[in-house]
């Protein structure tokens, strides 16, 4: 089994990082309706629609980084094992049931024998092997790659330091068992494996067309359903997928996914009935939010989400600690969820969310403005004389989203002027540029926001590995990665959790590569009295399959 060479594999991948999330989408956006025959609005009315917040980068389970970009990946393609709706712990997927090895390190799956792609060929073992070594090929530069590192040699052969995927710890023992060698124990990896990385795509497909495997019709599909069509700024629109092998459970035939970034926009379209169900805090007018919170059709619910901003530490002055802890000991969180996001949201102190399963995190810095002031004057700037002027990166977007960060931003600027005597210039981006920048370390502070991709410490902390594509800081500390990898072995929880501990002190409380600034409050809105199947959960993940609407009375 091979995968592309690694010749000139830094221009390959610096390539890839720009454009492999977004010529997939771009091109197959421009070319809708996708086995269609033609380019024209998809035809029909939908059962379902959903706005989903920003356009999606691409569609391919190896590089999508986004929500709204996996809300539409998890609908098309599946893994071994899928999330329940209620819960959204993981559930039997594509494969049936699996066995355990008593220390905790082999695991064996057995596929459903019915198992076939949308275009009707089998769907095999030997395609979940060649998916996961696909995800971890260093040509395909998966900013998730790491999620597949429990796996025996899969950090080195995504390193490079190993060539043949056969020696990764996933085997194909026969046409309908997988086998999986870790490392060591890992409590969530049947969460991981619900993840959109380790969905199974079509190698055939993807071997033909490259690249361009989404825009090429009809797209062989894992999932419960079919890409039916993809119009850039109009919809994205998926078909159920007969030969699912869970079709008879799929509760909506037709269902649309609009990009909207401006929360006006959505809400008139919910109002007006031309939508069902609006995602995320950040299409909620934030001026109508106290007043939206009382209705009945509006939920809030606690989840697993951060927002946060990051330091390019490899740019002076943030490459001094000194500076980064100023930074964190002037900021007034309270404030900010008080007078800014007024959802409910709840400050933060450290990196993990309250409610995440089996963790408690420790304190990080909190606020004291005369250390920070203390802090800054022994990195050689007393009363901030001397510090050179910087940047703070967000990105654009209509209303909603791109006002909140504007909002924090200036808040943020005030705050450090007033206690630090620094000054900060704001530099809004396109949202492809915006994410460009920080894969490049192109900016000297930015905005950013992380939801959690399963219940567990390990997904607030891993991306902060020295060699995680997620981590886009330059920070790097072997400490850190030690216990957080040796955190991840032990078959103690409390053993595991004191580690764990150990190595986000270090992030949030001694480093500081980062800064959060308050933990989520999920936020949508849908009828229930007419849309059904969906549930809070801490992940706010909701199957779409399980989705549906009853007649109107």
């Amino acid at each position: 089994m091979t995968f592309r060479t690694r010749t000139s594999f830094a221009l390959r991948r610096r390539f890839r990082r720009f454009w492999g999330r977004r010529l997939p989408g771009i091109l197959a956006a421009a070319l809708l309706v996708l086995g269609g025959g033609g380019c024209g609005r998809p035809a029909g009315k939908a059962d379902l629609v959903i706005v989903n917040g920003m356009e999606p980068e691409s569609l391919d389970p190896a590089i999508v980084t986004g929500v709204a970009d996996m809300r539409v990946v998890n609908a098309l393609f599946e893994g071994l094992t899928r999330l329940d709706p209620a819960t959204a712990l993981p559930v039997p997927g594509l494969a049936e049931r699996w066995e355990i090895s008593p220390d905790g390190r082999i695991y064996t799956f057995h596929l459903r024998t019915n198992l076939v792609w949308s275009t009707g060929e089998p769907l095999r073992a030997a395609d979940v092997v060649w998916s996961w070594q696909r995800a971890l090929a260093p040509a395909t530069a998966s900013s998730y790659a790491s999620q597949l590192f429990y796996l025996t040699n899969a950090e080195d052969y995504n390193a490079g330091r190993i060539k043949d995927p056969a020696q990764v710890g996933v085997q194909a023992v026969d046409p309908f068992t997988v086998r999986v060698e870790l490392a060591s124990p890992t409590a969530f990896f049947l969460d991981l494996c619900a993840f959109a990385t380790l969905a199974v795509v079509p190698r055939a497909a993807i071997e033909r067309w490259g690249d361009r495997w989404l825009m090429a019709p009809p797209v062989p599909v894992s999932g419960a359903y079919e890409l039916a069509g993809w119009r850039l700024g109009d919809r994205i629109r998926v078909r159920k997928n007969p030969r699912y092998w869970d079709a008879a459970n799929t509760r909506s035939e037709v269902v649309d996914f609009l990009p909207v970034s401006s929360p006006g926009t959505a809400l008139n379209l919910y109002e007006t009935g031309a939508a069902d169900v609006v995602w995320d805090k950040d299409l909620v007018p934030i001026e109508l939010m106290e007043v939206l919170r009382q209705r009945h059709d509006f939920h809030t619910f606690p989840y697993l989400g951060l927002y946060f901003f990051r330091f390019n530490v490899t740019r002076k002055p943030f490459d001094d600690v000194r500076v980064r802890q100023a930074f964190a000991l002037a900021v007034d969180k309270e404030r900010i969820t008080r007078k800014i996001t007024r959802g409910g949201e709840l400050p933060a102190d450290n990196f993990t969310p309250p409610g995440t399963a089996r963790y408690h995190a420790p304190p990080g810095l909190g606020r004291d403005p005369d250390r920070a002031r203390r802090l800054l004057a022994e990195a050689g700037y007393p009363g901030g004389k001397g510090f050179p002027v910087f940047q703070y990166v967000f990105n654009a977007g209509a209303g909603g989203a791109a006002s909140l960060h504007s909002k924090i931003a200036i808040e943020l600027r005030q705050m450090w002027h007033d206690e630090l005597g620094i000054e900060m210039e704001l530099k809004q981006m396109e949202w492809g540029v915006y994410l460009a920048a920080q894969a490049k370390l192109d900016y000297d502070l930015c905005r950013s926001s992380w939801i959690g991709d399963y219940n567990d410490a390990d997904t607030f902390l891993n991306m902060w590995l020295a060699n995680s594509g997620n981590n886009r800081t330059g920070w790097k500390n072997p400490r850190f990665d030690e216990l957080l990898r040796e955190g991840d072995r032990q078959t103690d929880p409390a053993r595991r959790e004191q580690m764990l501990r150990a190595a986000e002190t270090i992030l949030a409380h001694d480093e500081v590569p980062a800064v959060p600034l308050y933990f989520y409050s999920g936020f949508e809105y849908h009828d229930e009295t007419r849309v059904k199947g969906i549930y809070a959960n801490i992940l706010d993940m909701h199957p779409i399959n399980c989705i549906y609407k009853t007649p109107p009375p």
